[in-house]
């Protein structure tokens, strides 16, 4: 029961920083993006490899699928420049799409359908940290670093211009921002958090496939955002805590046959975002109109 905790909590962790990258897009730049899923697959696989081909050091994997996850988001940025809105929502549709394909496709980078195996235990700057209390505290480090970071830019003049942009680009742009900038430097800042979660999923979980990178995960991970409260630093780990914890604590009620535990959650999900969306728009952690 203890392991089974920690793993819970681990990936509570990491999921949190995938629904606060997430936040930086939605919440703080008004881009909603349905590919989020894609970058972190990319940082899955990119320190995968690292971990499979240079070494299982778990900062280095880190790094690399952070920058590598950063360096594709040209392909989300290039659409958010373009087109806003509904269109963008159905551009971000179309990369997922592709993506899915692609990761099924590439045999070579990512495994194809049967993913990578044999992800070696992680290690820290030489320390051994593939014990479940030992690797949760190096999640729940980077969630600080990330959560951190976020704060810091968005108390500056970057998260100020960003929020601007969020709420009128014409008039982000009347009063001298550079829009493409912006979106840009978000775009980059977002993906690249969802690449370094991606590396901490591949080294908890040892094995990554392309069941992980769905539409459907890009959909769990928007509705933490919505659920918890989007552009607030809490609510995205609050909705994280509240979807992961629903499918295990439905796995112990006996008069739900475990066949049927996906479709009793699918349920919950969209009578919860239902619910939110009437009584609390802004979401767990959102304040109401009321409260402003």
């Amino acid at each position: 029961m203890t392991a089974y905790l920690l793993n819970l909590a681990t990936l509570s962790a990491i999921f949190g920083i995938l629904a606060v990258s997430l936040n930086m897009l939605v919440g703080y730049a008004g881009i909603f993006s349905m590919a989020h899923a894609v970058f972190f697959g990319l940082g899955a696989y990119a320190g995968a490899q690292i971990a499979l081909q240079v070494i299982p050091d778990v900062l280095l994997a880190a790094i690399v699928a952070a920058l590598f996850a950063a360096a594709c988001s040209l392909c989300l940025a290039l659409p958010a420049l373009r087109v806003r809105g509904e269109y963008f929502v159905a551009a971000s549709l179309g990369l997922q799409m592709l993506a899915s394909t692609a990761f099924s496709q590439a045999q070579a980078l990512t495994g194809g359908i049967g993913g990578l195996v044999g992800i070696p235990p992680p290690m820290l700057l030489g320390l051994d940290v593939s014990s479940a209390p030992a690797f949760l505290v190096v999640c729940l480090a980077f969630l600080a670093l990330c959560l951190i970071g976020i704060r810091l830019l968005m108390r500056g003049s970057f998260g100020r211009s960003l929020m601007a942009l969020r709420d009128s680009e014409s008039a982000a742009r009347a009063f001298g921002k550079d829009v493409a900038q912006l979106k840009t430097q978000a775009v980059a800042v977002g993906c690249a958090m969802a690449g370094l979660a991606g590396a901490l999923f591949a080294f908890q979980e040892a094995f990554v496939n392309v069941e992980s990178f769905t539409l459907e995960q890009s959909i769990l991970v928007l509705a933490m955002v919505i659920i918890g409260g989007v552009g607030t630093l809490a609510g995205p780990l609050i909705g994280a805590v509240l979807l992961l914890l629903l499918p295990a604590g439905l796995s112990f009620l006996p008069f739900i046959p475990p066949t049927d535990i996906g479709s009793v959650q699918q349920l919950i999900y969209g009578l919860a975002m239902t619910l939110l969306m009437i009584f609390r728009p802004a979401g767990l952690a959102g304040r109401s109109v009321g409260q402003r």
